[in-house]
């Protein structure tokens, strides 16, 4: 029967502890999945002795955004959750690496740290994986919206993912950035001051006029500031509002345009898996993505919505690392394809940790 080590950290100091508390295990080895979010980092490890460990913590307590900073971190952080034990393999997906060049940005210096098999890939690409899939389309719609997959070849793909300024439609911050909008049109067009998500939004950024709605986004000034009024979206449509409806509506059909365009791109897979922090937590969005696929692609795209922590697509992924016994190499394809007999223990922790909710990319950082 497996053991567990859980590991929870609310400020900077009980990583550094409960680190040390583990220094009193038996040395071995350990395989090593980190899945890289804006609001947090979790890293799972499968000891050789059985046991699996859990490390959660504020992704805001090592990256900064300064890359030479950043990276040191990453891997203190890394030898800390190994606390002693020799890494035989480590796989890392990452939000904010949008392309193959900012994987490797990542992947490099930690390779040349890590005697051992090493892989960075988009957080996103941990989903299929996490499900039990061999690969999939990965999507995420939370602080920010992405679509990523690779090709037969093992190219990456991605789409979306610009940031809530000019893009991440469908995401949280996309959804009220959306929202402002409709509801500012609504107004110019003579519609009632009564309607719910007129309210709702102005109750939300304490404003007398809806007239202002523009200059209360703009201040908000970060895609979590902006997309915690995400709710007030949902409450809306609840109370009967058509704007919010709308709005859900042509986010669901964003999300969808973005598994789209990596169609276009050549990528062939059928299974599409979903996370994020707003699909996982509104049915109305959730349901208004799955009727606008099966509208879009009938029975040519699955959709499934992840219930499994993304971490474990990373210990899948750097099973198939230790398995192969080579390093990897920045200019070869990643095959997300999985041997059956692979067994990982897709047990979330025994506390509950907050879901991934990260912004795409962080002002200044190249990962």
């Amino acid at each position: 029967m497996n053991n567990k080590i859980v590991i929870f950290s609310k400020n900077r100091l009980e990583p550094r502890v409960a680190a040390r508390e583990c220094e009193s295990e038996e040395m071995g080895s350990i395989t090593i999945g980190v899945d890289i979010g804006g609001t947090k980092t979790h890293l799972r490890g499968c000891l050789d002795q059985g046991m699996d460990r859990d490390l959660v913590v504020r992704t805001s307590e090592w990256r900064s955004g300064a890359y030479d900073q950043d990276i040191p971190r990453l891997i203190a952080l890394i030898r800390r959750f190994a606390a002693g034990a020799t890494p035989n393999s480590i796989a890392i997906g990452s939000h904010g690496c949008d392309d193959e060049e900012e994987c490797a940005v990542l992947q490099q210096p930690l390779s040349n740290h890590f005697a051992c098999p090493l892989r960075v890939v988009n957080d996103a690409e941990l989903f299929p994986l996490a499900m039990g899939l061999s690969s999939g389309i990965g999507v995420v719609a939370g602080t920010g919206s992405i679509a990523v997959a690779r090709d037969q070849k093992g190219k990456m793909h991605v789409a979306g993912g610009w940031g809530w300024a000019i893009g991440d439609e469908g995401s949280a911050p996309g959804l009220v950035r959306e929202a402002g909008r409709a509801v500012r049109l609504h107004i110019d067009l003579g519609g009632a001051r009564s309607e719910p998500l007129v309210e709702a939004v102005c109750k939300a950024f304490g404003l007398n006029s809806p007239t202002n709605i523009g200059t209360a986004i703009a201040k908000e000034g970060s895609a979590s500031a902006l997309g915690r009024h995400a709710p007030v979206i949902f409450y809306a449509a609840n109370e009967g509002s058509s704007l919010a409806k709308r709005v859900i509506d042509e986010g669901a059909a964003a999300l969808t345009q973005l598994v789209h365009h990596l169609k276009l791109a050549g990528v062939s897979d059928k299974d599409v898996v979903v996370g994020g922090g707003v699909i996982l937590a509104q049915p109305l969005l959730a349901n208004a993505f799955s009727h606008q696929i099966s509208n879009r692609f009938g029975a040519t795209v699955a959709v499934t919505f992840l219930d499994k922590p993304p971490v474990l697509g990373a210990c899948v992924m750097a099973r198939q690392l230790h398995m192969a016994g080579d390093r990897s190499d920045t200019s070869s394809p990643f095959n997300t394809r999985i041997s059956s007999d692979l067994q990982v223990n897709d047990r979330p922790p025994t506390r509950s940790v907050s879901p991934y909710f990260g912004s795409r990319r962080i002002a200044a950082s190249r990962f």
